[in-house]
């Protein structure tokens, strides 16, 4: 299991009731359901991974988090996740949004493109960079919107959404992102992990 979801396993309570949008084949959701005693539910767009969670007792429908999480009442749950799938989808915003009506709180995690080795990569080869956090190359890429640490600040000090909790991924190693280091952090982490509410 990766790193990044034990770190989002910790951050929510046991008896939670969890929605993971865009679950993919439902290694998160199963960790949840077993080790956690958590109520989860998963939303995702391919049929075929769908089908995996469902192979393993998991709760999945087949949908777009940016016209399918309509379908779910304001606050169904306690935690709405989104785990590095902000930036493949058409107008991020609407997401959030989403996430934040369904969910009391969001976990969001972002492959972070202010990471040093995606600047130097950019910089010094020219071409666009792969990394751990961004396997694919620019033409086969799901990510539409390129965003940094940094811009996920910005972006929520402009929409008026509250960071309640940031984490700064590098490798193994986790730590706090603050305002007094948020350009360092920028720098250094390959993934944030958000928990945001309105």
């Amino acid at each position: 299991m990766k790193h990044e979801f034990k770190i989002i396993a910790d951050l929510i309570e046991n008896n939670s009731r969890v929605i993971d949008v865009g679950c993919g084949d439902g290694v998160l959701m199963d960790f949840l359901k077993k080790n956690k005693n958590i109520d989860v539910r998963g939303l995702e767009l391919s049929k075929e991974k769908v089908q995996k969670c469902i192979s393993k007792g998991l709760t999945v429908i087949e949908g777009n988090a940016e016209s399918d999480l309509q379908q779910f009442p304001n606050h169904s749950f306690d935690y709405a996740i989104l785990s590095q799938t902000l930036q493949a989808f058409l107008n991020p915003e609407i997401v959030i949004n989403e996430l934040l009506r369904v969910g009391k709180k969001a976990i969001v995690t972002i492959p972070n493109f202010g990471y040093w080795k995606v600047r130097f990569h950019l910089l010094f080869r020219g071409t666009m960079p792969i990394t751990e956090t961004l396997p694919d190359q620019w033409y086969n890429t799901a990510n539409l919107h390129m965003c940094t640490i940094k811009d996920f600040f910005n972006f929520s000090k402009e929409k008026n959404f509250k960071i309640k909790n940031s984490l700064a991924l590098s490798k193994e190693e986790v730590s706090i992102i603050k305002t007094s280091n948020l350009n360092f952090k920028n720098f250094v982490a390959d993934l944030g992990i958000f928990i945001i509410e309105k």
